[in-house]
């Protein structure tokens, strides 16, 4: 498998190709974003056949995303309980044989059942049932997961960071960019790739310090565990339309 460099352009612009008429409507709050390096090879076997690992300055990037969902139908209001809950997700960066690229979820947690269900069923995500809770005491937040079902083994997951001051313009570089600014993600069902499309503004980020970290999710996605400290920028958040999902096409 061949391992494509990203080209290092601004992607701090509006989402390329906007979502007009989305089919749910996401804010995406108290987000941290954790991520690391890993060689091309040990994150391309986790891949599906049409996808290949992108790599910024020649290494793949694997983040653990912790943060509190949102979630209403376009032109209505969010549900009490319903509509509210946290979740994590484990995702890597891959590109398509027609030049797309976007984010692959290697795992999804999230506190809601019917969440779970419907990412399962409608988008063909890999998600999971867990305990989960996020708590804010001043500039601390810490994210706690807890998988219920269906891994037959609980993986668990505890990430304690703290807020710090917005990030300058001149301060963020082209990997902030690259690992934040995300229009697309993938998945796969049956035997061809999807896609669907998210548009959002750019990321307002935060510094961020990892106070205490205990993640089980990455390892079972099926990775060897982190090595050294993430990069850790953190975002009040941002609203979201998401589309619905399509098939790429054959090239």
């Amino acid at each position: 498998m061949a391992f494509i460099p990203a080209p290092v352009e601004d992607p701090r612009a509006a989402c390329p190709v906007p979502v007009r008429r989305p089919c749910m409507i996401h804010e995406w709050n108290e987000l941290t974003f954790l991520h690391w390096r890993y060689e091309p090879d040990v994150v391309a076997r986790l891949l599906p056949p049409g996808l290949e690992v992108e790599t910024f300055d020649g290494s793949a990037w694997v983040g653990l995303v912790p943060f509190q969902m949102l979630v209403r139908p376009p032109g209505l209001p969010p549900l009490p309980w319903v509509s509210h809950f946290p979740e994590t997700n484990v995702r890597t960066y891959a590109r398509a044989a027609d030049g797309s690229v976007g984010v692959w979820f290697l795992s999804l947690d999230a506190a809601r059942l019917h969440a779970v269900l419907g990412g399962r069923i409608g988008y063909r995500l890999p998600y999971f049932w867990s305990q989960m809770s996020i708590v804010s005491a001043g500039d601390v937040r810490a994210y706690r997961c807890e998988r219920r079902w269906p891994e037959p083994t609980p993986a668990r997951s505890e990430v304690v960071v703290r807020v710090g001051d917005p990030f300058a313009p001149d301060e963020l570089g082209d990997l902030d960019h690259w690992l934040t600014a995300r229009w697309l993600l993938y998945s796969r069902f049956p035997g061809r790739l999807w896609f669907a499309r998210a548009d959002h503004c750019v990321w307002p980020l935060q510094h961020a310090e990892v106070l205490h970290l205990d993640d089980g999710l990455v390892e079972a996605a099926g990775l060897p565990a982190p090595e050294g400290p993430p990069l850790v920028p953190h975002s009040p958040g941002v609203e979201v339309r998401i589309g619905l999902p399509w098939r790429l096409p054959r090239l």
